[in-house]
């Protein structure tokens, strides 16, 4: 039985097949806590040999991406028939480390993740979130597989 299931969403299109696993667990466990979490990418500002991100220089300059997850995330929840207890839109310079740094901060024990299908150039250049967090978390992971992306 599952304590803290933690849904992971890209909000993309097909993000409520993702959010239908998250539910068929909620149902089947009704003292389950489901968080909710969006990873913003930091966008990152060159300053010569140097990158850093631009939350660094200003902390509204990706706000606007926040707000518009925000809006997002509210209306899949809602589509979904989900009561989540956290909903969380995190920047951080990664996916990976945004979800891995969450899991270790909340006790997360069931993550349900989507995975695309990749192939060529762009399996080889981003692979899939779900692959790179695995190693690095705790937690059960629950991947749903979704069409591919090119």
């Amino acid at each position: 039985m599952y304590q803290h299931v933690l849904l992971v969403t890209d909000l993309q299109d097909d993000t409520d097949l993702v959010a239908a696993k998250a539910k068929w667990i909620l149902n089947t466990s009704p003292n389950t806590q489901l968080s909710v979490l969006h990873v913003v990418e930091e966008t990152m500002i060159g300053f010569g040999y140097e990158s850093i991100p631009s939350s660094a220089l200003s902390e509204n300059i990706n706000n606007q991406r926040c707000q518009e997850a925000r809006l997002r995330l509210a209306q899949i929840l809602s589509r979904n028939e989900l009561h989540a207890h956290h909903v969380n839109i995190k920047t951080a310079i990664s996916g990976h480390k945004g979800i891995v740094d969450y899991c270790h901060q909340h006790a997360v024990d069931l993550i349900v993740i989507g995975r695309h299908k990749r192939t060529g150039l762009s399996a080889w250049l981003t692979g899939a979130t779900a692959d790179s967090i695995l190693p690095d978390i705790d937690s059960d992971l629950l991947v749903v597989q979704l069409t591919s992306s090119n």
